[in-house]
């Protein structure tokens, strides 16, 4: 029996949410990309094959929608800054030079993520932030175990390098303490 845009909808809705947010979605956008997801699911439903794994059919739909938004998104880094600095000073309590560092290491990792391929972006998202096994990851991609080692470790490495600069000036400042 063939699925329903509404039981893929219930089944899978939260999964695309995290998906979606997970491959570089704002916030703000995240409804109208769950909504495009299974606009594109009602399209192509009737080219889904019942005996593939619904998981995997969706997860690479939300890819595409994902890569062609953030393709598509102009970035003002400074207004992002702002908005991430007002979003901080109103959710904690810490000083302004905290929340202003903590606002833009967010930025840097949202930038470092941007950075990577979709192929990388997604095997870090799955076994990262979803916390699925790298055979898992093989059989929802359809690629094989060693290359979802691969791009797991290329894109740690990336990450790793675009955020040790942040790392090194922040630890640096705690360092030197307040200005004299």
């Amino acid at each position: 029996m063939r699925p329903t845009v509404q039981s893929l909808h219930a089944a899978h809705g939260t999964f695309v949410w995290r998906a979606l947010f997970r491959l570089g979605v704002r916030a703000d956008d995240l409804e109208d990309m769950l909504q495009e997801v299974f606009v594109v699911v009602h399209r192509r439903l009737d080219s889904f094959d019942p005996s593939g794994a619904q998981t995997t059919w969706i997860f690479g739909i939300c890819l595409r929608i994902a890569s062609d938004y953030r393709r598509r998104r102009r970035r003002k880094p400074e207004a992002e800054l702002s908005q991430k600095l007002a979003e901080t000073l109103t959710t904690h309590e810490a000083s302004p030079e905290e929340h202003a560092i903590a606002a833009q290491t967010t930025i840097t990792l949202e930038d470092a993520l941007d950075a990577l391929d979709d192929d990388k972006r997604a095997v870090f998202v799955l076994f990262e932030l979803e916390h699925m096994s790298c055979e898992a990851i093989a059989t929802l991609m359809n690629i094989k175990l060693g290359t979802v080692h691969s791009r797991l470790h290329a894109a740690r490495a990336a990450l790793r390098a675009a955020l040790e600069p942040t790392a090194l000036h922040t630890a640096g400042d705690a360092r030197r303490g307040p200005p004299a």
